[in-house]
């Protein structure tokens, strides 16, 4: 059977036979004209005949049946090979104007493939859908599957070749000499079969360390052994992204001895891709190394005095009482000695007084300046020598003139950084004065030598501008030649976005006037406004009142009935499949979704089933923790633990396991039952979970809310409980840009109109963001109390009475207008992928300043009191979000079940490694939703079981539990054994 699920929509679309197929059916009766109709609709739907009965769907075949009036059973009397079928495939073929591929034909295909498909395009499951497409426009026949694959094959080979080819001849001989020395060992080193030890290679693919001056060195070297290799500027300027970065990832998993295998042109093609990419990410490394030790080195010293503060402070109580009996004291005896007179006075004596002046000392200027003192004395004996290496290897520049005093005072660091025994920078040298040197730190910068000349001590100079660059890097006003992150931000908008205006306006589907933008969007404000301030009265469970808490108290709502019978339901389905092993979860995941398809598809010389059998293991390993060793020695699957190591290396690479993951959602999407589930969701609640992970990497960080080491995975859950999306990120990032990320590039078939995330998932420029891209952002914000309603208009101080405690100043729509067609072109970015949301979005922190970020703002402000006063006005959206996000937290609940081993602590220092477990669990969490659904429906086909749900039950009913999933014991893996579900259409009935 076709592994692929059928949906309504496409039974409608592609299987409704029309009147001028019905015409081909007269005189055709029973099982010939059922044959006949699935035979044209498969034609018509997929350019090639049916194999046989199981190539088609039995949901395909009653649908089909029920148009023909005939029962779906008949079509095990048709035969499918004979004359019969022959002239019904020949007629069929004459009707719709198809003629059978010939040997030229397909030579003539694997040509067009390797020029204008392959050159682009490596995976081999997209080229071979761009074959069948083109034969389909040619109105050919394709050839037989093999026959198909042997042309990708031909086509991906000879377009691989002519890009060697092309990339080699590029590069000159003492080039292609330092590319091949990569691959040289040194004297007594020995490659392990997985990456390469004691090689300028192995160097070079290493990950970074944690944030440390050994780190910085480290990752200077290897910028500068990757420079040293002198590749030419363009060279690989026509190269796809695609093209390159599988060039990339394929040097990166093979062995040097692999790779000299190869034929010379390939060899230095791949090679040379993974210095040209490694180089931008050692530049990005470098430069993030840069904003997290100079953050380091302030917050080190701020924690080093406030802990001696700490311990030498005393505070004194009752200072009024004190001044009050030192002045009546000093009165009555103005002559006497201050030790007769003023220390009896004061209850403690001169110890009392004592510590009155050093609390006096251990606040207010004093603090800042010790702390400044040992900032400077950290960066000056351990820190200094790997940044000036750093700021020696990395050119910054700016687009903008206010921030030339940054760059010029690095310029003046780096032109007396290795003088010695030089506290002033010299009389008559220029100095520039930038942000940082004013304010706490001027007295520090600014001193006096003993022959009373105003000078700039050179070493405090030095920190206030790394202190200056950092800010203005984390915000990218200032950027980094040769970086991919943290290059010029204008390289990550659309270059083509004036030639293309009209239609990136469209697509996000926004007026090209402003002021149409800007007049909808104050329209939507006043409505809600004047909603909620008729309303007031009317709600008991608000009230807005001047406070010094805040003007909003909201009190929660009253929770919902519980289900009563969903207990009993989750244990009939244990009770008729048993206690499942997860792995089996997983095979059936595989079976009945095709979900592995793709990825098995350009399998080489290895068989497919086995492929699939060591995919299947290599995931569960990854996603539930285990690993891969101790998968592979329960041995109840026949593979080892180098086959399937190798497997993980060569096929299981990111966007492989991406596109699993987005298979079994989609799956589950088309296999529900509306009658049951309701329409399709078109939310998703996001929210991320904290996972302890080792942190000798720069990834890994230290989170104060979860109190330990780690990294965050975010997740996005559609309210059905399937997860369409993940992503890793630092304990410290901000989770807007993720938020955004998931909503927008989940890659699933499910439209995301809405987005539930909790108070740390939303913001000013969330709101903006997402109104521009055109879904809505539905927080749960905790201090709401608090939270400021902008007015639409100003000029209106009598506008909406029973709000007036909660309102602020009018939005400020003259930016708005000023900015639109920036903020339009930023949003394209972010919905093209020009550039990471991320890294876009590092335009948009508080320390820019410049115009974009304050419209942004306004619209974001604008847009955030449209959610508030609808949030405040209904309880049902109250409801709804934290129902929504009260299923994502019963996802993250699930994480600890699943992936449990080595106490769920990510055993690895490689960001990939991380990513390859995040992704791995999120589809051990997709099968096992996938395979509950299924299970749920077979229970509740049954009237009795239906009949039994209440409206709380219904709304209650989840597939996300595991009462039945064994996750623990030996790994046995036998394809041969399935469960045995009934499955039934995705009809409504």
């Amino acid at each position: 059977m076709d592994s692929a699920v059928v949906d309504v929509d496409e039974l409608v679309e592609f299987w409704t036979l029309l009147e001028v197929d019905r015409e081909l059916l007269i005189g055709k009766r029973g099982a010939t004209a059922l044959g006949f109709a699935l035979l044209l609709k498969h034609y018509s739907r997929h350019g090639r005949f049916p194999r046989g009965r199981l190539d088609v769907h039995d949901v395909v075949i009653d649908f089909v049946a029920r148009q023909v009036g005939v029962d779906g059973s008949v079509v095990g009397s048709y035969a499918w090979s004979g004359s019969t079928i022959e002239y019904h495939r020949a007629q069929i073929r004459a009707h719709l104007g198809f003629r059978v591929a010939t040997i030229a034909d397909q030579e003539e295909g694997a040509v067009w493939l390797a020029v204008n498909v392959a050159h682009a395009e490596r995976r081999p499951e997209r080229v071979r859908e761009e074959l069948l497409a083109h034969f389909r426009a040619q109105q050919i026949e394709p050839p037989t599957p093999g026959r198909v694959l042997r042309i990708v094959r031909s086509a991906l080979r000879v377009a691989e070749q002519a890009w060697s080819l092309r990339i080699s001849q590029r590069l000159d001989p003492p080039t292609v000499g330092r590319l091949l020395n990569l691959l040289t060992p040194e004297e007594g080193a020995v490659e392990d079969g997985v990456g390469e030890s004691g090689t300028v290679l192995g160097s070079i693919k290493s990950a970074p360390g944690n944030v440390s001056l050994e780190s910085m060195m480290a990752e200077i070297g290897k910028l500068q052994a990757v420079r040293a290799v002198g590749l030419p500027d363009g060279l690989f300027a026509d190269v796809a992204p695609k093209v390159l970065d599988g060039w990339r990832a394929r040097a990166a998993v093979e062995a040097p001895s692999h790779l000299r295998r190869h034929a010379q042109p390939l060899t230095l093609t791949v090679l040379a891709a993974l210095v040209h990419q490694r180089e931008r990410e050692i530049t990005d490394t470098l430069v993030e190394l840069l904003i997290a030790t100079v953050h380091r080195i302030g917050a080190r010293a701020e924690r080093r005095v406030t802990n001696e503060l700490i311990n030498a402070f005393k505070r004194v109580t009752g200072k009024e009482n004190i001044l009050f009996l030192i002045a009546e004291a000093a009165l009555a005896k103005p002559d006497g000695a201050v030790r007769e007179v003023v220390f009896p006075a004061v209850a403690g004596g001169e110890q009392t007084l004592r510590e009155l002046v050093h609390e006096f000392k251990t606040n207010g200027p004093v603090y800042r300046r010790t702390v400044q003192t040992t900032l400077r004395a950290s960066y000056t004996g351990h820190y200094r020598r790997g940044l000036i290496a750093l700021l020696e290897v990395l050119e910054f520049r700016s687009s903008n003139t206010v921030h030339r005093p940054v760059i010029d005072a690095l310029t003046l660091i780096r032109r007396y950084a290795k003088t010695a025994n030089l506290t002033y920078y010299p009389l008559g040298e220029t100095v520039p004065v930038h942000r940082g040197t004013a304010g706490d730190w001027s007295d520090l910068v600014y001193r006096t030598d003993t022959r009373g000349r105003g000078r700039v001590a050179r070493m405090v100079y030095e920190v206030v501008t790394l202190q200056a660059l950092r800010e203005q890097l984390r915000c990218k006003e200032i950027w980094v030649v040769g970086a991919d992150s943290w290059r010029d931000p204008d390289e990550d908008l659309p270059q083509d976005f004036e030639q293309r205006r009209s239609e990136n306006y469209r697509e996000l589907r926004k007026p090209l006037d402003p002021t149409v933008f800007i007049d909808d969007l104050r329209r939507e404000m006043t409505d809600a406004l004047t909603a909620l301030d008729s309303a007031v009265p009317s709600l008991d469970w608000l009230s807005i009142t001047d406070r010094p808490s805040g003007a909003i108290t909201l009190t929660k709502y009253e929770a919902a009935p519980e289900p009563r019978n969903l207990r009993r339901v989750k244990d009939e389905v244990q009770r008729r499949w048993g206690t499942i092993a997860l792995v089996d979860m997983l095979k059936e995941t595989v079976l009945r979704t095709g979900c592995l398809n793709d990825a098995t598809a350009g399998s080489g010389t290895l068989d497919v089933e086995v492929l699939a059998e060591r995919l299947m293991l290599a995931i569960y390993a990854y996603g539930t923790n285990t690993g891969i060793r101790a998968v592979a020695a329960g041995g109840g699957h026949g593979h080892t633990e180098d086959e399937i190591r190798y497997v993980r290396r060569r096929y299981l690479t990111r966007d492989t396991a991406q596109a699993v993951a987005i298979a079994i959602a989609n799956a589950t999407f088309a296999a529900r039952r509306t009658s049951l589930w309701g329409e399709g969701s078109t939310a998703v609640a996001s929210d991320s979970t904290h996972f302890p992970s080792y942190d000798q990497n720069i990834f890994t960080e230290w989170h104060s809310r979860y109190g330990g080491r780690g990294i965050l995975i975010y997740w996005h859950v559609e309210r059905g409980s399937m997860v369409v999306h993940s992503q890793t990120l630092r304990a410290s990032a901000s989770e807007v840009h993720a938020m955004i990320e998931g909503a927008i590039r989940h890659g699933t078939t499910m439209k995301v109109e809405g987005n539930y995330v909790d108070t740390h998932g939303q913001s000013e420029i969330g709101f903006a963001i997402t109104r521009l891209l055109g879904f809505d952002l539905l927080p749960r914000i905790k201090q709401i109390n608090k939270v400021r309603l902008y007015r639409p208009a100003s000029g209106q101080p009598d506008a909406f009475p029973q709000l007036t405690p909660a309102l602020t100043r009018p939005i400020r729509w003259d930016l708005i207008e000023q900015n639109y067609d920036q903020m339009i072109k930023y949003a394209t970015a972010i919905r093209q992928g020009t550039a990471s949301t991320e890294a876009i979005l590092r335009r948009f922190t508080r320390s820019a300043a410049h115009p974009t970020y304050q419209a942004m703002l306004e619209v974001g402000r604008a847009q955030r009191t449209i959610f508030v006063a609808r949030f405040l006005r209904s309880r049902e959206l109250q409801r709804e979000i934290t129902e929504g996000l009260n299923i994502v937290e019963a996802f993250n609940g699930a994480n600890a079940v699943i992936y449990y081993g080595k106490g769920g602590e990510i055993a690895s220092n490689r960001q990939d490694e991380q990513e390859m477990s995040a992704l791995c669990l999120r589809i051990l969490q997709a099968g096992l939703v996938y395979v509950n659904t299924l299970m749920l429906q077979d229970v509740l086909a049954e009237d009795a079981w239906a009949g039994l749900l209440t409206t709380e039950d219904r709304r209650g009913l989840t597939p996300l539990f595991w009462q039945h999933v064994l996750p623990y014991g030996e790994v046995k893996l036998d394809m041969t054994t399935r469960l045995s579900i009934r499955t039934t259409g995705p009809a409504s009935s």
